[in-house]
């Protein structure tokens, strides 16, 4: 089955907890020369079907509205290809 992601990240103007908290984690256990971290989720959507472009259209209308929290967090839809 075709797999749709969904990719939701923090707005660069959002500040991130998470994403500081995980990057004054790494130096910690030893990890140096990360500069910055954002945490984001990943949705991935197994549609039944080919995934056209009325497909997309749906997809990105579940990420406007379920997804994502359009006034703090930014999206990206892209269709991931079989391993």
């Amino acid at each position: 089955m075709p797999r749709v992601v969904v990719d939701v990240m923090p707005k660069p103007e959002i500040l991130d907890p998470q994403g500081k908290a995980v990057l004054g984690a790494l130096p910690r256990l030893g990890f140096a020369g990360v500069s910055d971290v954002r945490q984001g989720k990943r949705f991935e959507l197994e549609v039944e079907g080919e995934v056209t472009e009325a497909v997309l259209a749906d997809v990105h209308r579940m990420a406007e509205t379920l997804l994502s929290n359009p006034v703090i967090e930014s999206f990206a839809v892209r269709v991931e290809q079989d391993a």
